[in-house]
């Protein structure tokens, strides 16, 4: 059998890929968390983490070890509920994609839990690229995001064509130079909007660039530049579309999907899908 407090530790260094920040969020020393790591391979019998000088990667069996232990370790916090005297409780990773911030997912949330008194939530919000990096880790188990062009996993919940936004008193000149507000991290958006300028022929800089939408939303409002964004955006007052005449290129069309760790999903995290996709959370 393997030891839980090694498991919860192996978990710990495979969200944050560092022994010493596992350390930081267990309350215990780089050198205890290598033990730990060391005597869970001994009990394995095989190599689960991979160590270089920039931090570590789990194996091909440290893969499997990751799935296998975050099942034990959530039965296990079940049953400590159960005897505790509290019912036992679905744990739900959700991440959902930064635009829906102005969509309506509180409310679905709330229904949804009044309705599933025994399952929590935990939800993380980002850009769309990050949520599918932390799906693929194990680190969450549903997203709800924008779909990469490589990636067919998902099911759709509808399609968008993206829009070029800026301040309603935003004013630019005809074949000026684009100044761009965008995410200061690879994003889908941001990556069509340069694609399709530079396909075009027109030149663009960075005029603004931010880790959140609301830094994007402020950048824009203060006339700074403008962004490729979807149109929930224009919930916003004092945001608009430009027109045709403004001459900036067609951006296209994105998918939105909800995206599990399987392609098939199950039990609570299929129910919370389902509520998700009978919403209409870009309304």
């Amino acid at each position: 059998m393997f030891d839980i407090v090694l498991l919860r530790t192996f978990l710990a260094v495979v969200e944050t890929r560092h022994f010493t920040a596992a350390g930081g969020m267990l309350g215990l020393s780089q050198s205890t968390v290598s033990q730990h790591i060391r005597r869970l391979e001994d009990a394995a019998g095989r190599e689960l983490l991979a160590r270089d000088t920039h931090g570590v990667a789990l194996t091909t069996e440290g893969n499997v070890m990751a799935g296998y232990a975050r099942d034990i370790v959530e039965i296990s916090r079940s049953a400590a509920d159960y005897f505790a005297g509290a019912a036992p409780r679905s744990r739900i990773r959700l991440g959902v994609s930064e635009d829906f911030i102005v969509a309506k997912l509180p409310e679905v949330l709330r229904s949804f839990m009044a309705s599933n008194l025994t399952v929590s939530v935990e939800l993380s919000m980002g850009l769309s690229s990050s949520l599918y990096q932390r799906l693929d880790a194990g680190r969450l188990d549903l997203i709800l995001a924008k779909r990469r062009a490589d990636d067919e996993r998902g099911r759709p919940i509808w399609r968008e064509r993206l829009a070029w936004i800026a301040h309603e008193a935003f004013e630019l000149e005809p074949q000026a130079a684009i100044p761009l507000v965008v995410y200061s991290t690879a994003s889908i958006t941001g990556g069509l909007a340069v694609d399709a300028l530079n396909q075009a022929g027109r030149p663009w800089f960075v005029a603004c660039s931010s880790e959140t939408l609301s830094g994007l939303q402020a950048a824009v409002l203060a006339g700074l530049g403008v962004t490729a964004q979807s149109r929930m955006l224009l919930k916003q007052e004092g945001l608009v579309e430009l027109p045709a005449l403004a001459g900036l290129p067609d951006l296209g069309e994105v998918e939105f999907v909800l995206a599990g760790r399987s392609r098939r999903l199950q039990g609570a995290v299929a129910d919370l899908a389902d509520a998700l996709s009978a919403s209409s959370l870009n309304a």
